[in-house]
């Protein structure tokens, strides 16, 4: 593993390693795959994967305003991977689908007719997925592994591909990026690459918790005076944490270690699911604000605020429709 421009670089036996090592506070749900379409293979050499992430940055933060780079990792054709923005914050590359996520840029143009991914590119993607799956309890089926093209550029709904769509994450991605080819080419590939590995959802969550202030420190212990956990971040304004216990007001966010955070910076939220094909998200409590994304059947959300038959469902103002959603 090698350092530069804060970003880290590894192969995938140091990633596997690495990611079931890492302690992250937010709640997973979602991996994304994408391609970066430009730069392609074209543009990568053997020793330039730093360079071509700190371009990425640069052109993410000083063209868009983005905070940082938008993708938590990139993937070269030799198989190395490049970190990105930090795990504890949303990444910013779907429309109406960041939260809960990790995303991935697939270095290349995978469309029909380009770039044709090397087999080290290959095993990389697809043990990185498995390897994401089984840290984080995802299923292995397409609702939780998803391709960019399957979501609306301007409206972030997804309608897999049926309209004013990106390619992404390419046309010859796994053979091709419809929901028939993730499910018959690329999600058998990552449950063969899991060998076996059980995914289940972790019984021992209490509650789930929403972040409420800029920067929440997690202590070693149940009060203010214990001291700081050096091995993760802070958790981020915006972010869902799972509970494994609670005591003193104080929460326990890790089911393996004595990490805890203040409950007076947190508060309390539902898990639910979408239960209509098509639920229109909008900007505040009511159809009269303008629609900003939709979601689809089964999609999983966080309630963080009720008003007037409405449940805001994240910290930008995301109002959806009370009856359109399970709880649980």
């Amino acid at each position: 593993m090698t350092t530069k421009f804060g970003f880290t670089k590894m192969d995938i036996n140091e990633f596997e390693t690495w990611i079931s090592n890492l302690r992250v506070a937010r709640t997973i749900l979602y991996i994304q795959e994408h391609h970066t379409w430009s730069p392609s293979y074209i543009q990568c050499k053997p020793n330039n994967q730093f360079e071509i992430q700190q371009g990425m940055k640069t052109y993410h933060v000083s063209t868009h305003g983005w905070m940082d780079i938008g993708q938590h990792f990139s993937t070269f054709p030799d198989g190395s991977i490049v970190t990105g923005r930090s795990l504890e914050n949303t990444p910013a590359c779907i429309v109406g689908f960041n939260s809960n996520a990790i995303c991935i840029e697939n270095v290349g143009n995978f469309d029909k007719g380009k770039d044709v991914m090397t087999n080290a590119h290959k095993d990389t993607i697809v043990r990185m997925a498995a390897a994401l799956c089984k840290k984080f309890n995802i299923a292995v089926n397409s609702n939780k592994i998803v391709y960019h093209h399957w979501f609306n550029l301007s409206t972030g709904a997804r309608n897999n591909g049926s309209g004013n769509n990106k390619t992404c994450p390419g046309t010859d991605f796994f053979g091709g990026n419809k929901v028939a080819d993730c499910d018959n080419n690329f999600l058998p590939l990552v449950n063969i690459a899991l060998n076996g590995a059980a995914i289940t959802q972790n019984s021992s969550v209490e509650k789930y918790i929403f972040v409420n202030t800029d920067s929440l420190n997690i202590r070693s212990d149940s009060n203010a005076q214990s001291k700081k956990i050096t091995d993760r971040e802070p958790a981020k304004l915006g972010s869902i944490l799972r509970v494994f216990e609670e005591k003193n007001g104080w929460f326990k966010i890790s089911g393996s270690q004595q990490h805890w955070v203040n409950g007076t910076f947190t508060k309390e939220v539902k898990k639910a699911t979408v239960n209509a094909a098509t639920l229109n998200v909008r900007s505040g409590p009511g159809n009269t604000f303008p629609k900003v994304a939709a979601f689809t059947k089964g999609q999983e959300v966080f309630i963080i605020e009720e008003s007037n038959g409405w449940y805001r469902v994240s910290a930008d103002n995301k109002w959806v429709k009370k009856e359109f959603l399970d709880l649980g």
